[in-house]
């Protein structure tokens, strides 16, 4: 307890000893004369290092704290940015997307306007069969639209093929790629008739194959255009189908084959258009009733022969 009271004293006795030593300086700090320059200077001498101490001490305190407002701002700056680089980011996709969507309905009016004679409806490929090539797919208009089968499908310039099932709001589509499909067509400049028959093992290397030509005064030739023929039962005439590639003369030396590289690019189909009106087929009076629907069956048989007819020419070579 007295050590306590000791102590007590102690710290009143220091409290009054500094109180009287700061009321000393302030009185000489109204005082002139060389009588106090000698405390002006130990004063000087002693308090200054501990005032640049503390005046250091307080910048690098208000520089951490300028230093943290600035990293908060430059955080909250670099998120704002952020999100608007990703917001463009998105714009920008959503503009090429719409730019090249836009291409795409730019063709296809083009092509609208290649066929003016024909009412057309435009439609969206929604569904495919497994696969690469858009060989059989879906369509989202039908019935309801006025769609019905055996309507022929245009797209990317030209022919993509028939219409083979529908739906009220959907149809299916086997384009000219298909193995089972085969066009009755001709060669635009000379009227000259042939067989375009599809094969899924030759569109990988861009081709269709071209049966049958009857090219009997040696007119056609590579680069020549092919379209629909007038007088094919499904198909309306005049509707382009792709160029003449390559040309050979059969073993028969009475028609040629060879193959076409088509127009349609039938990796990438989107959209189409539907043509509403539907060929006429008036089968002549020459023409047996068996044979007014051998279309399909024809051109099968004259694929299969000019298949034939190429793995024999090989052997023959080997």
């Amino acid at each position: 307890m007295k050590k306590k009271t000791n102590d007590n004293l102690k710290n009143k006795y220091l409290l009054i000893g500094l109180s009287v030593f700061c009321v000393a300086l302030i009185l000489l700090s109204f005082f002139e004369g060389d009588a106090v320059a000698p405390v002006r200077q130990v004063s000087g001498f002693v308090i200054t290092p501990i005032q640049k101490g503390i005046n250091g001490f307080g910048s690098w305190l208000s520089g951490l704290t300028d230093n943290f407002d600035d990293a908060v701002t430059l955080r909250a700056k670099n998120e704002e940015l952020q999100a608007k680089v990703d917001t463009l980011t998105e714009e920008n996709s959503q503009l090429v997307q719409d730019k090249e969507e836009l291409t795409r309905l730019r063709e296809l009016y083009d092509l609208d306007q290649q066929y003016t004679d024909y009412e057309k409806v435009g439609a969206r490929v929604i569904a495919k069969e497994s696969g690469n090539w858009f060989q059989l797919f879906t369509i989202d208009k039908g019935s309801n639209d006025g769609i019905q089968k055996d309507a022929n499908v245009i797209s990317g310039g030209g022919l993509v093929g028939i219409v083979t099932e529908v739906g009220p709001n959907w149809a299916v589509v086997r384009s000219i790629i298909d193995d089972n499909s085969n066009v009755s067509a001709m060669v635009s400049t000379t009227s000259d008739q042939c067989i375009i028959a599809g094969d899924l093992r030759l569109i990988d290397e861009g081709s269709l194959n071209l049966v049958k030509l009857t090219d009997t005064d040696n007119k056609v030739h590579v680069g020549d255009k092919v379209v629909t023929s007038y007088i094919s039962e499904k198909f309306l005439p005049g509707i382009l189908i792709g160029y003449i590639s390559e040309l050979n003369n059969d073993s028969n030396n009475l028609t040629k084959s060879g193959y076409i590289t088509p127009v349609v690019d039938f990796r990438h189909l989107q959209e189409v258009l539907v043509i509403l009106e539907l060929k006429n087929y008036v089968p002549s009076d020459s023409v047996s009733p068996a044979a007014d629907t051998a279309e399909t069956a024809a051109a099968g048989d004259a694929a299969s022969e000019a298949a034939l007819q190429t793995e024999t020419e090989m052997q023959a070579a080997e």
